[in-house]
């Protein structure tokens, strides 16, 4: 996993980006059900997931959503940001054993309330399976009493 890194409002960069990748495995998503609460078959049966038009288990939505959520909090902009909003477009499954690229580019600062607006995108080899925006407020450094650096 992500190594943390803090960065305060003012170090971040229109355009700074970071990235993780994760390998999906079985026991992630079955982890993800029983924290969840999301225990729909086609992440769990084999044999139920055979019958559908992706034919194999596939990981929940917000799982691969979720590791949107460890790049915002470990890297960028990393821990002490607050989450404020998430848009997400899922546009293809994310099978198990499957390799997903995070990456998360600052598209815009806001000096009113110390706002980041991201853009998040996860992809499979060259295909996006979701995109989305993400909003957080970051600390200044004057505000920052974390004690990471």
């Amino acid at each position: 996993m992500l190594e943390l890194r803090k960065l305060c409002f003012e170090d971040l960069s229109v355009g700074m980006s970071e990235q993780l990748v994760k390998h999906v495995s079985s026991s992630d998503v079955v982890g993800f059900a029983e924290v969840s609460g999301d225990r729909n078959p086609i992440h769990l049966s084999e044999h139920f997931a055979a019958r559908t038009p992706f034919k194999t288990r596939i990981a929940h939505g917000l799982y691969t959503a979720s590791l949107i959520s460890a790049v915002l909090g470990t890297r960028l902009p990393g821990p002490g940001a607050i989450y404020l909003s998430q848009t997400l477009n899922f546009k293809a499954p994310v099978k198990i054993g499957d390799d997903v690229l995070v990456r998360v580019t600052v598209d815009e600062l806001m000096e009113k309330g110390n706002r980041a607006r991201l853009s998040c995108v996860c992809q499979v080899d060259d295909t996006v399976v979701l995109e989305g925006e993400a909003l957080v407020k970051v600390p200044r450094r004057d505000e920052d009493r974390s004690g990471l650096r």
